[in-house]
């Protein structure tokens, strides 16, 4: 079972990371919060630059994966094996639909227990599986990345 409770209670209010090594100590602090044996999605919104790939690096560091993590951006998805998960990267922003997200057949390289981190999920937002976690990411006026994570069921975007 997800720690649902747990994963808001330390980043359901906006978490601030003015430097990488605060981005890497956030990441490390939610993928120990992740279950190690249960499939998770995360749904990663924000305008280009908030920070997103970055996170996606620091928490595939944190899974102990060692490659560089880039944006699949052309690829559209990216698999990295870690310690004990692998994590799937996907940029769904050239995405036209659900079906097109379907067709990539992407349940077929996945070897549970996975993560699969989705940017730019509002492209395929029916393809995201039940009790996704939606992160929200922006840069505040003081040029402050940040992020939080929303509940599962609460699918509006941008509220504060």
């Amino acid at each position: 079972m997800m720690k649902t409770d747990a994963i808001l209670a330390n980043f359901g209010a906006w978490v601030e990371c003015d430097s990488v090594e605060k981005t890497e100590e956030a990441a490390a602090r939610l993928a120990a919060l992740l279950p190690a044996e249960q499939d998770c999605t995360l749904a990663l919104h924000g305008t280009l630059g908030t920070g997103k790939t970055t996170f996606v690096s620091c928490l595939a560091r944190a899974l102990g994966i060692v490659q560089p993590v880039t944006s699949p951006s052309y690829n559209i998805y990216a698999i990295y094996e870690g310690r004990s998960r692998q994590l799937i990267h996907m940029d769904a922003y050239r995405l036209l639909s659900p079906e097109a997200a379907e067709a990539l057949m992407l349940e077929e390289f996945m070897r549970s227990p996975w993560i699969w981190v989705v940017e730019w999920p509002e492209k395929i937002g029916d393809a995201l599986p039940p009790g996704t976690l939606h992160m929200d990411f922006e840069i505040t006026t003081t040029g402050t990345h940040r992020f939080r994570v929303r509940h599962p069921g609460n699918d509006a975007y941008g509220e504060n």
